[in-house]
């Protein structure tokens, strides 16, 4: 159950930092996905807190197509606290 809750959170993270992303270059999603290379449904299913289908590939064209880079850090998971 925690792990689908974490991964319910970190496909909600990865939306919203596409959608910031978008946001902040000033572009529609049409725009984003012609300078992408793919469709506006695509754009729009990505930004879906619900999509689970990122991909690294995918993200490197997003990044790239608004001069950015992707960034991946591991972390340590937090732990669930142990009741008595």
């Amino acid at each position: 159950m925690q792990r689908g809750f974490e991964d319910e959170v970190a496909n909600r993270e990865v939306a919203h930092k596409i959608y910031q992303l978008r946001q902040g270059a000033g572009l529609s999603q049409a725009e984003l996905a012609r300078r992408v290379g793919t469709t506006q449904s695509v754009i729009s299913r990505l930004e879906n807190a619900d999509y689970e289908g990122h991909s690294l590939a995918m993200l490197n064209r997003i990044a790239a197509a608004v001069e950015r880079r992707v960034e991946i850090r591991f972390v340590l998971r937090k732990r669930r606290l142990q009741t008595a």
